[in-house]
């Protein structure tokens, strides 16, 4: 038995290079999904006539479903196998892909989309606990991250790119169907290459703690969306968030007492495992609110097509795919907190230039703020997941994985919901009460900018151009103070890694993952984070 396990050991690191092109193939699937619907929306919106909310739900349902079943199924990944997870992830991802793109109302594609969410959360954290558990040495697994990270920027730039070219010669049901060969192709390879391990004995079975999981974060998560339709006053949004953060207390409770806990609470005490999960929520949050909104910019106001809307978005992928690598280096030298304050920097910086009409009309400034975007998420993301797996026992790395992904995908939606109930606020005020539109189409026409485009539409000449200007100018200064929300986040974000996250790993922060890292050196500040960006533009 010792030779057997010997061999395997053996087996499964000679073909580690190969598990990881798997694992890249698989990641990339959900990158793609994640941005080629953002270039389909607006012709969603003319096909299906989907309103606002819907456009929202299409979005956001799959995020709820997916993130709240991620803790859940990274943790049966890690008890019954994670090859077997894998494969029932794709396989289901794209059964309900193909049904996606079959759908004729805008219920039918939510619920689709929601489906989808089912399969995603069995894919995503099961790539990376398989790819920890692949990776045994810190260095070469710190590696392997950084190109994980940098080729789920792939998917995120093929994304628009294929969404641009398939909305324009299939329509907008080609954006899912692309999802069927991909994850046909990917459960081949991980038959071939994929090594089937478990933890079972470290991965006890908690039904409890699973529904308390499930329930909290799908009412929170539901109450956020409905937020910016029915007021954050309503009983129809805090009953759900309050509903749900009592379900979340208990959930905590009951896995801090539970002696075979689904997730133990004891993993935050290690603040690279809890300061790089909240640097993470915050800077998602502003990057999904923020893409969400981009993506309507460009097509609604600039009136590109949807293939020039992807490649607007293209240049975040490139800088991700280019950085996200790079990234393990720099921190070797640099130490964690710095790489990541700076990659916030860029962040921050590239938002803030986002908001600018002057500056996003221009192709080749709008690009070039879009690639100091996509650098940013390469320094930030790659330290930020290595931080967060490397405090955690690998036999744990699929729950790790998990708490990664939902605090990405719980961030992300609650952006949009913020970042667009302050966007429709400002749109419906600064839109006016336009008493030249008539009373039976006025109330839709102050909705969104898609909606004001379509009433536009049918109105006499004269008052065309009169809503499409009240359009225009209410997007772009909603646009700004949106964007001004996105970088007051990132900012957030900055802060808490400077706070709170660990300038190094401790030597045995793979063997004792419960114990808090020790404070580490004060560093400067960022303009040390500007000294690594000075000398990274030098080399």
């Amino acid at each position: 038995m010792a030779v057997a396990a010997t061999t395997a050991a053996e087996r499964i690191h000679a073909r580690r290079w190969w598990t990881l092109g798997t694992l890249c193939l698989c990641i990339t699937v959900i990158g793609i999904d994640n941005t080629i619907l953002n270039v389909a929306l607006p012709s969603i919106v003319r096909h299906l006539r989907a309103s606002g909310s819907e456009l929202e739900l299409m979005v956001d349902g799959y995020t709820i479903v997916f993130a709240c079943l991620l803790l859940t199924a990274g943790s049966l990944g890690d008890r019954y196998g994670r090859r077997p997870a894998l494969i029932l992830g794709l396989a289901w991802f794209g059964a309900f892909s193909a049904l996606a793109s079959v759908a004729g109302t805008p219920m039918q594609l939510i619920v689709a989309r929601c489906l989808m969410g089912v399969g995603g959360a069995f894919i995503y954290p099961t790539t990376l606990s398989i790819l920890t558990n692949t990776f045994r040495q810190p260095h070469e697994r710190a590696q392997a991250i950084g190109v994980w990270a940098g080729v789920s920027g792939l998917g995120v730039a093929l994304g628009p790119l294929a969404g641009g070219l398939l909305v324009e010669r299939f329509g907008w049901g080609s954006v899912f169907l692309i999802n069927v060969p991909i994850c046909a192709i990917a459960i081949a390879l991980a038959v071939c290459f994929v090594p089937d391990t478990s933890a079972r004995g470290d991965s006890p079975l908690d039904p409890l703690g699973a529904l308390l999981s499930i329930v909290g974060l799908a009412t929170v998560l539901y109450g956020v969306i409905e937020g910016p339709d029915r007021g954050w006053g309503s009983p129809r949004v805090l009953v759900p968030i309050l509903g749900g953060a009592l379900f979340i207390a208990a959930f905590a409770a009951w896995e801090a007492h539970n002696p075979k806990p689904m997730l133990d609470v004891r993993f935050f005490k290690n603040p690279r495992f809890s300061a790089a999960s909240a640097t993470i929520t915050l800077t998602f949050a502003a990057s999904f609110g923020a893409t969400f909104l981009m993506t309507q910019y460009f097509q609604f106001l600039l009136g590109y097509s949807p293939l020039k809307a992807g490649l607007m978005i293209t240049p975040v992928a490139v800088g991700m795919m280019l950085a996200s690598p790079f990234a393990p280096g720099r921190v070797n030298r640099f130490g964690t907190k710095r790489v990541v304050m700076f990659g916030l920097t860029l962040i921050a910086i590239s938002t803030a230039c986002s908001g600018s009409d002057t500056i996003m009309s221009g192709l080749a400034s709008g690009l070039l703020t879009r690639l100091v975007m996509g650098l940013g998420f390469g320094f930030t993301t790659a330290p930020v997941t290595e931080s967060i797996m490397g405090s955690l026992p690998t036999t744990r790395a699929g729950i790790g994985s998990a708490v990664n992904d939902t605090t990405r995908q719980t961030g992300g939606a609650i952006g949009v919901a913020l970042m667009g109930t302050v966007f429709a606020a400002r749109y419906r005020a600064a839109i006016g009460r336009l008493l030249f539109v008539p009373l039976a189409s006025r109330a839709t026409a102050r909705e969104s900018i898609g909606t004001s485009l379509d009433t536009a539409s049918h109105l006499r000449a004269g008052d065309r151009v009169a809503l499409l200007h009240a359009a225009h100018g209410a997007f772009l200064s909603s646009m700004r103070l949106t964007y001004g929300v996105a970088v007051v986040m990132v900012l957030g974000a900055v802060v808490v890694a400077w706070r709170f996250l660990p300038a190094r790993a401790p030597a045995a922060a793979h063997v004792a993952p419960y114990d808090s890292a020790p404070a580490s050196p004060p560093d400067s500040d960022i303009l040390e984070g500007l000294e690594l960006g000075i000398e990274n533009i030098v080399e």
